[in-house]
């Protein structure tokens, strides 16, 4: 019998007729599930009916944990959906934001759409075959190949997988949008900058079902939500599918920034000749700039160095079909450690993430997942073409976010051939012809290997990328030194980002060495690479250990890398603290002043920001250093705090201690970033002996 089947199969209703604006209705509840390992379903005719046995499940879902954890071929997501008559002229799409890998959908019987890609949103025009009730059965495929992406990879060996779990399921959200005869597709937000002004474009992508008089109207929003600016031009709608242009001023722009990531909002209706709207939407956008000069990086105009860690969608209760509360967790977590930039993994990311990163000041290098493909597929025009498809589907699905600076095709692949170049020029043309603002790269693992320049497609990139693992895979960490002063021979005129460092814990001697081994990999590698002022910026891989069939402990054929500074549960590991220290961007130094016996009369505190020569830097605006002087029952006995507009230089601040300053006490030193981020502490007792009180 089905199980659940009940609770599982909701009815959900649309309104009777369209509103004057698209409107959005929730499919995420409600479904049921089913393996196929003998791949009869279709033949059995699933993609009419629910099959007996099928499971409850709410989507986002991924069928590999629990049960059916390993298990890689075909599987089945039923729901019915039950729907009032539509009126005349109403469009209804069916949404979802993720399917991994392959996905094939019918509804009522009858095959609307496919899809090929696990990261990235697609839409089917379902009105048609709607009907009051409805059976909607999706089919996915989770199985890798040559000439998939992600597929079969290691550089010709000829079934590796690529080096994270095959997550299969409807992985992110599913929706129904019903719109009148003529909506809006998407809008992509491009802006000039200037000292007193922004010049905004805005492209807007139509479709119609008809022809009909209409205008665009498109208006800005200022991050405190008041209106900027707006524009509007009257259009002549025809069937299919149209573009336009708007452009707006915006005088004296608030810029996006790491410390300051200030986020603008653009609204575009489209009315019909009475001026009714038919359609809105809404995107966020922000205002910055970024080159590349002299291979520095700057943001607005000021130089930055940064640096950050890689993520996997991953965890044992949720694996890729990732909730928010899990999205943010990770990433508060992330801020913590001072994450300026993340590539952020080999694959696109959640909407929510890209979010996340605009608001909290992340920079972004998104990429598609071709990992470590060898010339043969790179050379092969089915993955060219399917490469073309993920990256369009990323830039045209997150290319508003300011957070994201450039776009990366490929992860230690073999660029480093005629068929590697030739694939990354194709990719980087078509690139700039959808985003010709942005740069693109793609990460390496062999620039060191390399004779000249020439030889490489990192000779064409934008900027290099490097993944270096000296100390494990790419020998002694002796050899990271000759490494990198190669590439700076050989690519004189490149930036490079560190796009992958630090410690696969299984080349440790035993799981307790790992971490050390780490800890000893970053004190020793963020020097080396700080003193290169090339480097812009430096990705340890990375946050979390993540499920994978490769690079485990000797024995396992399946399990966590031992990688990350905290395990798959998020526990943290002794290097999450170091990590934490060295990418703080300022020192706080502080000691007591004044001790006579058991006494204390004050403290003094050196405030250090860090200067160019160091990895992470970035000019500190407006921050704050707050202080405390606590008694050992918790009590605040003193505090202050101090503004520094331009924390450039050392800074110095002196304090006293009340009434004699009996012990024991705790100094607690905290520099705030503008958004109310700790961006470096310390904690002083008195006297040394004593142990600080829980922060």
């Amino acid at each position: 019998m089905m199980r659940g089947i009940a609770a599982a199969i909701l009815f959900a209703m649309l309104p009777a007729a369209p509103a004057s604006a698209s409107s959005r209705l929730d499919l995420n509840q409600g479904w049921v599930f089913h393996t196929d390992p003998g791949f009869t379903g279709e033949a059995s005719g699933w993609t009419k009916t629910i099959p007996e046995g099928a499971q409850s499940v709410n989507v986002p879902h991924t069928w590999n944990i629990g049960e059916f954890h390993d298990y890689v071929g075909l599987a089945w997501y039923f729901r019915r959906i039950e729907m009032p008559p539509l009126t005349p002229g109403t469009h209804v799409e069916l949404h979802f934001g993720a399917t991994f890998y392959k996905a094939r959908i019918w509804l009522n019987g009858a095959e609307v759409g496919a899809h090929e890609g696990g990261f990235t949103a697609y839409a089917l025009d379902i009105t048609a075959r709607l009907r009051k009730t409805n059976v909607l059965v999706v089919q996915i495929d989770n199985r890798p190949g040559p000439a998939t992406i992600p597929g079969y990879g290691a550089r010709g060996e000829p079934t590796a997988w690529y080096d994270w779990w095959p997550y299969g399921g409807i992985v992110r959200d599913v929706w129904l949008t019903e719109t009148g005869p003529a909506w809006i597709d998407r809008q992509s937000i491009r802006s000039e900058l200037d000292k007193e002004r922004a010049v905004i474009r805005d492209h807007v992508f139509l479709k119609s079902e008809r022809k009909a008089a209409a205008a665009v109207r498109v208006t800005a929003y200022e991050p405190d939500n008041r209106r900027a600016a707006t524009a509007s031009l009257p259009i002549a709608l025809a069937a299919g599918k149209a573009d336009i242009t708007l452009s707006l001023e915006v005088p004296h722009p608030k810029l996006w920034s790491i410390d300051r990531p200030l986020v603008y909002r653009m609204e575009v209706e489209l009315l019909d000749a009475g001026g009714e709207v038919l359609d809105e939407r809404t995107d966020t956008f922000g205002l910055r700039t970024v080159e590349i000069k002299d291979r520095h990086l700057y943001l607005n105009g000021e130089r930055v160095r940064l640096t950050g860690l890689a993520r996997h969608e991953d965890s044992p209760w949720e694996g890729l079909a990732e909730t928010r509360g899990t999205m943010r967790r990770d990433f508060d977590d992330m801020k913590a450690l001072h994450a300026t930039l993340t590539r952020p993994v080999h694959y696109p990311q959640n909407p929510y993430i890209l979010d996340y990163a605009d608001r909290h000041g992340i920079m972004l290098i998104p990429e598609i997942p071709v990992w470590q493909f060898a010339e043969e597929q790179l050379a092969n025009p089915k993955v060219l073409a399917l490469a073309k498809q993920q990256i369009q589907e990323m830039i045209e699905q997150a290319g508003n976010h300011p957070s994201i600076f450039a776009w990366s095709v490929a992860n230690e692949s073999a660029t480093g051939t005629p068929g590697g170049i030739a694939y990354f020029r194709s990719m980087r043309e078509f690139i700039h012809q959808l985003d010709p603002e942005r740069f693109v790269s793609f990460a390496d693992d062999n620039l060191a290997k390399l004779e000249r320049a020439e030889q490489s497609a990192a000779n064409d990139a934008d900027f290099l990328m490097m993944n270096q693992y000296y100390g494990t895979w790419h020998g002694p960490t002796s050899a990271l030194i000759p490494a990198l002063d190669k590439v700076d021979r050989m690519f004189p005129g490149k930036m490079v980002i560190i796009s992958e460092f630090g410690y696969p814990g299984f080349f440790a001697s035993s799981p307790s060495e790992a971490d050390p081994a780490r800890i000893r990999t970053i004190q020793e590698q963020m020097p080396l690479l700080a003193g290169r002022d090339w480097i812009a910026g430096a990705i340890l891989w990375c946050y979390q250990d993540y499920k994978s069939r490769r690079n485990l402990w000797p024995g396992q054929t399946e399990g966590y890398v031992e990688h990350g500074v905290v395990d798959e549960a998020r526990q943290r590991k002794p290097s999450y603290d170091v990590w934490r220290e060295l990418n703080e961007p300022a020192r706080i130094e502080a000691q007591w002043v004044g001790a006579a016996g058991s006494a204390i009369s004050g403290f003094a505190v050196t405030l250090r920001p860090h200067a160019p020569q160091d990895l992470p830097y970035y000019p500190l605006h407006h921050y704050r250093l707050g202080w405390k002087l606590i008694d050992d029952r918790g009590k605040i006995v003193a505090g202050g705090d101090q503004l520094y507009e331009d924390l450039s230089h050392a800074e110095r601040l002196t304090g006293s201690v009340p009434a004699g300053g009996l012990g024991p006490l705790h100094l607690t030193l905290d520099l705030f970033s503008p958004t109310g981020a700790v961006a470096a502490e310390r904690t002083l007792n008195w006297p040394a002996t004593v142990q600080a009180q829980p922060r």
